[in-house]
């Protein structure tokens, strides 16, 4: 029988990441490096490690333990999800993000996953990119291939976040997402946000239309260098999910990129210092646990 379960218990420990959310987020390079514990500055930690030996860049055990495979067992689980609430149709997660983080990237990577073969379901553009490829509100919903039917979870995609003003995603934009009142397929605007009468605004949102949780990417090889302004934008926005009960979770992506150490051996993410490193910078950028921030690999080259 199908276990019904809300969106928190579907993402994990999300949720702890609601009662973090007043962290300072002006921090100098200083002051991070002092909470970090390393006499490392964050600009040298945004640096290649492929001139370090294995033993200086790795624990000899990890620093966060995990099983490895298992994967049809959470697969199985996955696919008899269902909400707890039997009003929800689908359980909606929002995807945030700064520009080239990877978020259209990661609703392909879970695609892929579940159809068991490469997938381009969203559109994404090279994480080179300085404009976000993202600019209208789409659903992303995941298909059954055995019934022809879908999963009981939805991703939406948006625009990334940019430093300048008037660049990016608008954060009233993303506030009236979280709470259903943007439509499918509403091109944002940044300069411009949805109000109410615009075409693009759902007047009257089901509980289907509203985000159940929020998902927040980082990119692990950016991540020292992402604009202050940026994070902010991000930080403003955890502060809404949390006033409105939305669990929320971080995703640190591109960690391949980031550490040689991990592109060689994705198992060995859990024992790169590098990796950690970069986990405890965004755990002190966003305000938010190390314990609720994941680090992945989306399919970029396969």
């Amino acid at each position: 029988m199908a276990r019904r379960r809300g969106a928190g218990s579907l993402l994990g420990t999300s949720s702890s990441l609601i009662s973090n959310a007043g962290t300072p987020v002006n921090k100098t390079s200083e002051s991070l490096d002092k909470d970090m514990g390393t006499v490392e500055s964050r600009q040298s930690l945004s640096q290649p490690i492929s001139a370090l030996t294995k033993s200086k860049a790795a624990y000899k055990e990890p620093w966060r333990k995990t099983p490895w495979g298992g994967r049809e067992e959470l697969l199985t689980g996955l696919k008899a999800y269902v909400p707890r609430n039997a009003d929800i149709e689908h359980v909606r997660i929002l995807l945030d993000g700064p520009v080239g983080a990877g978020k259209s990237s990661f609703i392909n990577s879970i695609n892929n996953i579940f159809q068991n073969k490469t997938t381009s379901k969203a559109l994404a553009d090279s994480a080179m990119a300085d404009q976000s490829f993202t600019i209208t509100y789409k659903t992303h919903k995941i298909e059954n291939r055995q019934t022809g039917l879908y999963y009981p979870f939805v991703f939406n995609d948006v625009m990334g976040f940019e430093k300048a003003s008037g660049k990016g995603v608008h954060g009233d934009d993303l506030s009236k997402a979280l709470t259903g009142h943007v439509k499918e397929n509403h091109k944002f605007n940044p300069i411009s946000p949805l109000t109410e009468g615009d075409r693009g605004y759902n007047d009257n949102p089901s509980s289907s239309d509203r985000a159940h949780c929020l998902v927040s990417l980082m990119p692990a090889d950016k991540i020292s260098l992402i604009d202050d302004d940026v994070v902010k934008k991000m930080r403003t926005i955890r502060l809404v999910a949390r006033d409105l009960g939305i669990p929320q979770v971080v995703i640190l992506t591109r960690v391949d990129l980031a550490c040689p150490l991990v592109k060689k051996n994705l198992k060995e993410v859990y024992q790169s210092k590098y990796i950690k490193n970069m986990m405890k910078t965004c755990s002190i950028r966003l305000g938010v646990p190390v314990n609720c921030i994941l680090p992945v690999k989306n399919y970029h080259e396969e």
